[in-house]
């Protein structure tokens, strides 16, 4: 579903403050990079602009109407001074910009307007970089580049000079979980699935993902088995754990979601229960929270992140787990 430029705002304001001011003033750059996270908005707000620059009838001199015929072509690809470049496969070749190129150098086919926009520009070959490079050395008038990356770090420094960099921020836990609920998610899992990633279409597979309902499950029992014993905790791993967490990608989740346990327990005893995750759990937890200090839960929350810190560094994640619950039950008969 598109997103009107009031809503765009609301998840980047500084960036739209910035492309406002551009516009009203009939300053937009000839080249923009958006740099940030997956799931930030970067090409949305591409889009955006692109629309206000072709825009038949704006509203207060910035925003795109969304139903003249421009601005409804550029929504469905459809317009032809409008051109949009995406990896084929797993770069954007040199013949991608090449091509690019010829069609700029023809008069734009409706204006004198002409826009092309760069998805995941990190991933140029160095042939398509250097081809862009001329590109926004001698740019034609009217014409203006949007590009857009995660990996910032990853294009040449001279590409980065000729380009005005907006950076997009990860969108505010309470903004994630507001459009998650827009789109259907349950209020009481929102809040964990804004905690674990950044993107909106990630957290919607999560919710109706089975392997990640399981997880939960699973977490919430470790949890409540380190405070009987280590040998059950251990029989524990061997179960329901190891069967269960396979992939380091996983493990890294299963570790987020043990986490989030802890920190809901810091919540509860600073008296700060509305930002607890693990909602449905609510009560079990307000009763462990009971039986613990803080100082314990911050040591065992130090002991996961450097459990993470193990596994990113490719220890043996079976022996990993075992010793992160030796850790996480040190010093105390429950946790």
């Amino acid at each position: 579903m598109e997103k009107t430029w009031d809503q765009l705002e609301e998840l980047q304001p500084t960036v739209l403050k910035m492309l406002k001011n551009s516009l009203l003033k009939n300053r937009v750059a000839h080249a923009y990079l958006f740099e940030g996270m997956r799931g930030t908005g970067k090409k949305e707000v591409g889009l955006l602009l692109t629309k206000a620059l072709f825009c038949e009838s704006l509203i207060e001199g910035y925003k795109p109407c969304e139903t003249c015929n421009n601005c409804r072509r550029i929504q469905s690809g459809n317009h032809p001074d409008v051109h949009i470049v995406e990896p084929d496969g797993l770069s954007i070749k040199v013949d991608q910009i090449r091509s690019l190129q010829t069609e700029f150098s023809k008069k734009g086919v409706e204006s004198l307007k002409k826009v092309y926009l760069i998805s995941h520009a990190d991933k140029m070959s160095v042939s398509a970089s250097n081809s862009l490079l001329k590109f926004l050395e001698e740019p034609n008038p009217g014409t203006v580049a949007f590009l857009l990356t995660e990996q910032l770090q990853q294009l040449l420094p001279t590409i980065l000079s000729r380009c005005q960099i907006l950076t997009f921020k990860p969108l505010a836990p309470k903004v994630m979980m507001k459009q998650l609920v827009e789109n259907g998610v349950a209020p009481v899992k929102a809040p964990l699935l804004a905690q674990l990633t950044n993107n909106l279409d990630e957290a919607l597979k999560l919710n109706v993902d089975e392997w990640f309902a399981q997880a939960q499950k699973i977490v919430v029992k470790l949890y409540e088995v380190l405070k009987k014993n280590p040998l059950e905790a251990m029989v524990m791993l061997q179960s329901d754990w190891f069967s269960h967490f396979k992939e380091k990608e996983q493990i890294h989740r299963g570790l987020d979601l043990l986490l989030l346990i802890f920190k809901d327990l810091l919540y509860i005893q600073l008296d700060k229960q509305e930002q607890m995750v693990f909602i449905e759990e609510d009560e079990r937890l307000r009763q462990f929270a009971l039986q613990t200090s803080g100082r314990r839960i911050s040591d065992q929350m130090s002991a996961i992140l450097e459990a993470k810190r193990k596994l990113q560094a490719n220890m043996n994640p079976q022996l990993m787990m075992e010793q992160l619950v030796l850790k996480l039950q040190e010093g105390s008969s429950f946790v």
